[in-house]
């Protein structure tokens, strides 16, 4: 059964399949000793496919949550040497996983992580509208007319307009409680959506954590611990990916 290049790259875990799609177009991929330079180039099972003359091995997808702590990069590596997400895994996974979407140095909470580079693309991409729920703490006390503009949409840096929230106030916190503690939804995933969200309406974000994504939560992991995703959440996730195709 024949499938496109760029989806077999990336179930490959040889990178998610915008990246895939990239090392076909600047021709670092072979299929059966030819260059393709073609996106939607379809391929049999029975073809040998090269990136930069090293032949692709198939895995089989794996699929891992991790509670990414504060001051960690979601990335494979750091030219500061400053600690990764995949740090976590060394010795533990021998497949080539990469993070599914990515959360700020300073953000913690729900990471998956994966070779899966199809369902990559499915969630992460910004017009797929895939959940994710943060806890935000922020400076002062948002009224009902800040977490309105939240539901309904804010201006943001690049002079778009943010997609509706769902949010709520959760409780005051802090000395004299003069902070915030709110739970919002997203469906989109610009950089720094909800700390340029909640700056524009007045409340800077002082610590922010993703407590779900795409219907996945921590379930007890502490910072630092991962586990595998059960069936049913895998089979979830696949639902999602599917619905998008």
């Amino acid at each position: 059964m024949s499938d496109r290049l760029q989806k077999v790259l990336a179930h490959a875990g040889v990178a998610s399949r915008r990246a895939s799609e990239k090392l076909i177009l600047t021709g670092h991929v072979r299929v059966n000793g030819k260059i393709i330079t073609t996106l939607g180039a379809k391929v049999e099972p029975t073809d040998r496919i090269e990136v930069d003359h090293h032949p692709i091995k198939l895995e089989d997808p794996v699929y891992f949550v991790l509670n990414k702590p504060r001051g960690v990069i979601t990335s494979a590596t750091d030219e500061k040497d400053r600690k990764t997400v995949l740090d976590y895994f060394k010795h533990k996974v021998s497949e080539r996983i990469y993070p599914v979407g990515r959360l700020d140095y300073d953000t913690s909470g729900v990471l998956l992580l994966t070779n899966d580079g199809q369902l990559d693309f499915q969630l992460t991409h910004p017009k797929h509208h895939v959940p994710k729920t943060y806890l935000a703490k922020v400076e002062g006390i948002p009224d009902e007319n800040a977490l309105e503009q939240l539901r309904t949409g804010v201006r943001l840096p690049d002079h778009q307009r943010s997609a509706p929230a769902e949010v709520r106030r959760l409780a005051n916190v802090g000395q004299h409680e003069a902070r915030g503690l709110l739970e919002l939804t997203i469906f989109e995933g610009h950089n720094h959506e909800v700390k340029n969200m909640l700056q524009a309406v007045g409340h800077p974000v002082e610590r922010l954590k993703r407590t779900a994504f795409a219907g996945i939560d921590l379930g007890g992991l502490e910072p630092g611990q991962w586990r595998p995703l059960r069936k049913r959440e895998v089979r979830n996730l696949l639902e999602i990916s599917e619905a998008k195709e």
